[in-house]
């Protein structure tokens, strides 16, 4: 169900860094995982940037897998502390931190789901393995804990690549500084795909288009329309607005974000009980983005929105489009 277009922009991001960089290490993972006596899957990308040579930080978006009655996912941000061995080849690491998480349960009361949302924490054991041509083999183990929900663990082997180039064998221990704006104004038409967040993951046409503004050398803002198309129970379209972090690589061609926001829809259901609530009007915005400039002016965006709602009508808005900067 949920993104598994991500893989799609994800793999696009690593194979177009694979040169020159001006970002930290990008990984994706898989393996198996087990909770509540069931088996599944378990999938994640990671960002790690070096807050010096024996601790790190890493934003990832680690998705759980269709496990029974639950559907989980999110977003981890984690503290590390690492030790390099063997020339600084080979680097143990030990990281924690807060899970934001979107769980698509199966409800009751006659109802045929219900997105739930929550915190939680994860605790991980990570050895990595640095080649010398900046690759990354990575071997992860994390221990998911929730107060309401099965709690998991997963077993995951991932492959990375260092997105800036290390001073000296193993992990960089800072990132390169930014002295100056990626974006100063972009206008940006997309098109793609809305997913329902239900345990059957309906879809529709969805269109969208952006303005961003370039804030500083690591923060963006944005202001858009979203229309979520109309073939689903939820059917919506309004104004979204939202902050970014961002990094660029690449000679700043490359460029990756993180956003959060809201999105003030008209929600137009289909029937009675799912028209124009209170709850309906004003969603959360979580959503990341990577954008290639293959020219002066025009650049390239994909973007995956995850429309967060009160009503059991979350969404995985999923869009590419041209944009013009200026």
């Amino acid at each position: 169900m949920k993104a598994n277009w991500t893989f799609v922009l994800a793999g696009a991001v690593l194979c177009v860094s694979a040169s020159r960089a001006e970002a930290q290490e990008f990984a994706l993972y898989t393996g198996p995982l087990t909770g509540d006596g069931s088996h599944s899957y378990s999938w994640a990308m990671d960002y790690t940037e070096g807050f010096g040579q024996y601790f790190a930080g890493s934003f990832t978006w680690l998705n759980e897998g269709h496990m029974p009655n639950n559907h989980r996912d999110g977003q981890l941000v984690q503290v590390w502390g690492r030790l390099p061995l063997a020339q600084r080849r080979f680097v143990v690491a030990f990281g924690v931190g807060p899970y934001r998480y979107f769980d698509t349960e199966a409800a009751e009361q006659g109802k045929d789901y219900s997105n739930t949302h929550g915190w939680g924490v994860v605790y991980s054991a990570r050895a990595t393995w640095y080649s010398t041509a900046r690759w990354t083999a990575n071997l992860q183990f994390n221990h998911v804990q929730v107060a309401n929900g099965p709690s998991t663990n997963a077993v995951m082997l991932g492959v990375g690549y260092q997105l800036d180039a290390p001073d000296s064998p193993g992990p960089r221990d800072f990132a390169l500084p930014r002295s100056h704006k990626v974006t100063n104004n972009e206008i940006t038409f997309m098109a793609g795909t809305t997913i329902l967040n239900s345990l059957e993951s309906q879809t529709s046409a969805a269109e969208a288009i952006e303005y961003r503004r370039g804030i500083t050398n690591y923060l963006d803002a944005t202001l858009g329309y979203l229309h979520e198309g109309n073939g689903l129970v939820a059917r919506r379209d309004g104004a979204t607005a939202q902050l970014w972090l961002t990094r660029a690589f690449f000679d700043d061609r490359l460029s990756l974000g993180v956003g959060a926001g809201a999105y003030a829809a008209i929600h137009h259901g289909s029937s009675n009980e799912d028209r124009d609530t209170g709850d309906g009007i004003l969603s959360g915005l979580v959503s990341v983005s990577a954008s290639y400039r293959f020219a002066q002016h025009w650049s390239a965006r994909v973007t995956w929105n995850r429309v967060v709602t009160r009503y059991s009508r979350d969404t995985d808005v999923i869009l590419g489009g041209i944009g013009y900067r200026f």
